[in-house]
């Protein structure tokens, strides 16, 4: 903290944030810069075209490097140190910015399975330090390497995750990017085994990690197992593991939102029209039912044309599994969605009669007491209906 009535030296301040520098670095134009600042600034001048000095407008090529002020940072401290009675806090020596160098060995280092935990650890305390390692990083390949290596790990290896890696991972953000890279960018069949080894991590991970990992997951994610559910090349192993993923991220209702702006529904709804294996439904079924229990969920699935023509078609064909979560969904549409529209058209589709149908066949009581509770809610509309004048005349013969 600066003293308050401490008047700085001018040329003790930053030309950019006109703030007292604490990290010196002059540039091949002889202007001294706080290197956050000044890194920002090329790094924003870059992408925009030439990048230039901010004093001298001259240009400053991106590989022409920031040099450490030494002398000065000991003026900038020995400042400091005689306004520490003034209320001005010392400034510690900064650490030397990450070497290149060193980046691509760990990278290379990545490749050796017997040192990977060790590498991963030492990569997450440089990911954590500062924004500028984070830069480095990303720009020399590690999440790329990252997903490799721990990809071939699995691949050659039956085991489950050590503790030790576990503890790594589980809020680690980073890494959870890169498997998040995996998903995005691999194409082919290569690409596709990929996926599935990467989707089998992530699932692993997802059921170690910590609420916080889970509350910083990114809407591209979602939209990465969205194309997952949606790519007919992908097995049903992948499809299991993508749809335990939303799983484990759902109860939070900040990922809910994600996964339905994301178009997740939507993909359940089509996924379930191709009559996937009975895992793979009861999964499906699960997900569903948590999203629309929320209002953009429910709309999102009445969106569809087939939504609810769907849940009606695989109630009573699955598992009672899928009956039950198939019955849940109906009783949330039918309680917080009932538009005209949509109480009609579950009659037209079949959902009423698939109701009556519960009620007779051989269900568990609690899915029979679901249904009687679906039916009752919109009885003024239905109870002139074929199906449900049979179920009655069936029950109670006169």
């Amino acid at each position: 903290m600066e003293g308050r009535d401490v008047e700085i030296p001018q040329y003790f301040l930053c030309p950019i944030s006109l703030q007292l520098m604490r990290d010196p670095v002059t540039t091949v134009t002889g202007i001294t810069y706080e290197r956050e600042s000044i890194e920002k600034w090329l790094s924003k001048s870059s992408s925009s075209g030439l990048a230039t000095c901010p004093v001298t407008n001259q240009p400053l090529p991106r590989d022409s490097g920031l040099t450490p002020n030494h002398t000065l940072l000991r003026l900038i401290q020995a400042w400091c140190v005689g306004n520490a009675k003034n209320g001005v806090d010392q400034i510690p020596t900064p650490k030397s910015p990450l070497d290149r160098g060193r980046v691509r060995k760990l990278v290379k280092e990545l490749a050796a399975e017997h040192s990977i935990v060790e590498v991963m650890k030492e990569l997450k305390g440089l990911v954590e330090e500062s924004e500028r390692n984070r830069a480095c990083m990303v720009e020399a390949g590690v999440a790329n390497a990252m997903v490799e290596a721990i990809i071939k790990c699995f691949r050659q290896s039956d085991t489950t995750p050590t503790a030790e890696l576990k503890d790594l991972v589980k809020e680690n953000c980073y890494f959870v990017d890169s498997l998040a890279w995996a998903l995005h960018f691999r194409t082919g069949y290569n690409g596709v085994e990929s996926k599935t080894h990467a989707l089998a991590i992530m699932k692993n991970v997802m059921e170690i990690a910590n609420v916080s990992l889970k509350e910083r997951l990114k809407l591209d994610l979602f939209k990465s197992l969205v194309k997952i559910l949606r790519d007919t090349r992908m097995s049903q192993q992948g499809i299991k593991s993508a749809l335990l993923v939303l799983i484990e991220a759902c109860p939070l209702g900040r990922n809910r939102h994600k996964m339905i702006e994301a178009g997740v529904i939507f993909e359940l709804v089509e996924l379930e029209l191709g009559k996937p294996e009975k895992r793979v439904s009861e999964l499906a079924f699960n997900l569903l039912a948590q999203l629309c229990s929320c209002a953009d969920g429910r709309a999102q699935l009445l969106r569809h044309a087939g939504g609810i023509a769907m849940i009606t078609k695989r109630t009573l064909r699955v598992s009672p599994a899928v009956d039950d979560k198939a019955l849940q969904v109906l009783a949330l549409v039918s309680k917080f969605s009932p538009t005209g529209e949509v109480v009609m058209e579950m009659l037209r589709v079949g959902a009423v009669s698939k109701l009556c149908m519960v009620l007779q066949a051989d269900c568990p009581a609690y899915l029979k007491s679901k249904a009687r509770a679906v039916l009752r809610m919109h009885s003024n509309v239905w109870n002139n209906s074929p199906c449900i004048q049979v179920y009655l005349l069936t029950r109670y013969p006169r």
